[in-house]
Formats: C-alpha cells, structure tokens, sequence
C-alpha cells in the first residue's frame, strides 16, 4: 500500500470560512482523507503539504509511526502540525479501508453506541444580536442538543485602549449570554468561548459576572502560556460552580503534560486537526485521565474533521461531549459522500463503514477553491 500522492485541497464555504483537506492516494487506488484547516494560512498549508507529499511519495502507508510523528518543534509551527495531523488521519483511513474495519474498531473498539455533541452556535447567530443568538440557541434545543455554546465577545481585545467601545463590547457580551440563558432554560448547558481575549484581571471580574447564568464552562479566557492566571481563574470558577476549558491549538503530548501538571484545566480541548491526529490525542487523554480532567474535543471546523473526531471520540472514557459547528452551512453535510453525519438529537451515529465511513465530493470541493479572507470569524491577533 505505497503512497502515490498527497493533495492539498481548500474550499471556500461562506464569506467568513475556508476549509482545507489532504487526500493522500495509494497505488493501489485507495484513498484516505484528513483535514487541516487553519483560518487565514491556506497558502502556507498548501506549501506544507507538497514539501511533505515529495518526503512521503512511495512510503508504506502502514509505517503511521515513523510517517506521522508530530514533531514539536517543527520550523512550521502550527501549519506544520496542522498537515502531520491531516496525514496521520489520512493514514488511519487507508488503513481501515484495507483491513475492512471502520476506525473506531482499529482503535480499540467503541465505548459508546452514538457519541454526545454540543452545538457552537456562534457562527449561525444572525444578527449578531443577543436575539440573534438566543434564536440559534433554541433552534439547536429544538434539533435535541442538550448543549450550546457561543463565543459572545466580539470585538473586544484587551490590549486595545480601555475606552467605551471596549466597555460597550463587553456588555453586550454578557447580554448575549443572558439572552441564551433565558432562551434554552436552567436544563440546558451553556458554555461561554473568551478565545484569550482577556487579561488576567479582566478575566477575573469575567468569572465573577458570567457566574449568575450557570455555565458549564469557561473556556479560553486568557493567553495559554500564562500557566499561573489560568490556575487562579480556575479555582475562581470551580467555586462558582463552573469548569475551566482550553488548550485548543496545543500540539503534542508534551505541550499538554506541561499544562495538566500544572492544573490549568479542568477541560481539555485537543483538536483532530492540530494536535497530532488520533494517536496523539488519545495519548493525551489517558494522560489526562490520570489527573480526574475531562477531555472534549476541538470540532468548530468542517466535516472531515468531525468525521473523524467522531470514530476518535467513541473510544475515550474521560470525554464530554463534542463541538460541532451548529448551523453555519449546509455544506457541512453535503460536500461529503458516505457515511451520513447529521446529527441525531445531539449525537452522532458511529460509521460502520472501512476507514473514516467518508469521503470528500472532490468535484464539488473544486468548483470552490478557497478564498483569502479580509474579515474572517477571529481578530488574527488571537489565533
């Protein structure tokens, strides 16, 4: 099963997002798809691919270990990581497809009939309104998600001057979280994305102003690598009844030992795409576990990469529910052939399809090649 291509491919979905695949094609007329999207750097991820494609082509697509090994301080950075990661699931598809065996059973066997989601409504609140978002949120109730979560504070940045646009931003914010909460009720989670948007001491006052609405969890208020705030805000939080979420664009098992040892998390939100793939990330759930901390993946993206942290999540004990990008395009189900991946009630059915169960409609992906993005969804000063 030697290696005969590595495509990048990149699609355009919305005005605001662009998604980007690998095909890795087999000499024996397999192919195996993983995805690698990251906003803002296709022509970057495209170089990357083809460096690796040249470095791959007629490798034994069963040596994943010595082919994908994420390396953590790779010249490339999060690109780099971003394309191993896609390889590795590539890999894992093939794989499958040879041995007849969707993914989920290659890795051990299933823990769960069906694995739990909780819907981003970010990207499908319109207007951007506290009434646009609390729409979206009783849209995904009425579709069985048990589970919602928004990323509310737009524009704000707090390196920005303090003036009364930040101030306004910020309370509008927690006027879309109230807006949620009282539209979906006491019974339904609600988790609030800060995508590092705070200082330490605004986050602070953060934790003490979102307690009142019960959230499930806080995620990302702060700079990652600010180990000790993330401590403090996350013993703030567990008194106010709520979990501390983050570590969404790590790569590698030692990026997350260094953050699990020092307690910053109670969720860890390690992403199909960046972290390494489904080696790596089961890697870091055991680590995890060790601790008492939940894992619950990074999925905001496209369907490729949902497909496959679907097989990966079936398989793990110390999960919480998945992220899937609720209401953003319907692209999300029909760019893909194969397994159906709508969600039922808040769930995902598990493929008993070889491989990955999916496939990329590459006709229809190339009629939308992907588009540069003068505003995309995130300041790129935050990631």
């Amino acid at each position: 099963m030697r290696i005969a291509s590595l495509d990048f491919i990149g699609v355009n979905v919305t005005p605001k997002t662009n998604w980007s695949f690998l095909l890795l094609r087999t000499a024996c007329g397999r192919t195996g798809i993983g995805e690698c999207t990251l906003a803002n750097q296709e022509p970057l991820l495209a170089a990357e691919a083809a460096r690796l494609a040249a470095n791959v082509a007629g490798e034994d697509a069963r040596a994943r270990n010595r082919l994908a090994r994420l390396i953590p301080h790779a010249p490339g950075g999060l690109v780099a990581h971003s394309i191993t990661s896609a390889f590795e699931q590539a890999l894992w598809d093939v794989a499958g497809q040879e041995a007849g065996r969707p993914i989920h059973a290659l890795l051990g066997g299933a823990l769960r009939d069906a694995v739990p989601l909780y819907a981003n409504i970010n990207r499908g609140a319109n207007p951007r309104t506290p009434e646009g978002f609390a729409a979206a949120a009783r849209r995904a109730v009425a579709e069985g998600f048990c589970a919602v979560k928004l990323a509310p504070f737009e524009p704000l940045v707090w390196e920005d001057a303090a003036d009364a646009a930040q101030r306004a931003a910020y309370a509008e914010g927690l006027a879309r979280i109230a807006a949620v909460r009282d539209a979906v009720g006491r019974d339904i989670d609600v988790m609030v994305d800060a995508h590092w948007r705070f200082s330490p001491g605004g986050a602070a006052r953060l934790v003490q102003d979102v307690a009142p609405f019960g959230l499930f969890w806080l995620e990302c208020p702060v700079s990652e690598a600010n180990h000790a705030a993330i401590r403090r805000l996350r013993s703030m939080a567990n008194d106010r009844g709520m979990r501390l979420a983050g570590a969404e664009t790590l790569a590698g098992l030692g990026a997350y030992r260094t953050i699990i040892e020092a307690g910053c998390y109670d969720v860890l939100m390690p992403d199909m795409k960046y972290a390494g793939g489904h080696e790596e990330i089961r890697r870091i759930a055991t680590l995890a576990q060790t601790a008492g901390i939940e894992v619950a993946p990074h999925n905001p993206t496209g369907p490729v990469c949902h497909a496959h942290s679907v097989h990966l999540c079936a398989t793990l004990p110390n999960l919480l529910p998945l992220e899937v990008q609720f209401g953003e395009t319907d692209r999300f189900f029909t760019l893909v052939t194969g397994h159906d991946l709508r969600f039922v009630r808040g769930t995902a059915t598990l493929a008993a399809e070889p491989g990955l169960g999916t496939a990329l409609d590459e006709a229809a992906a190339r009629l939308m090649p992907w588009q540069p993005m003068p505003r995309p969804w995130l300041d790129p000063r935050l990631g």
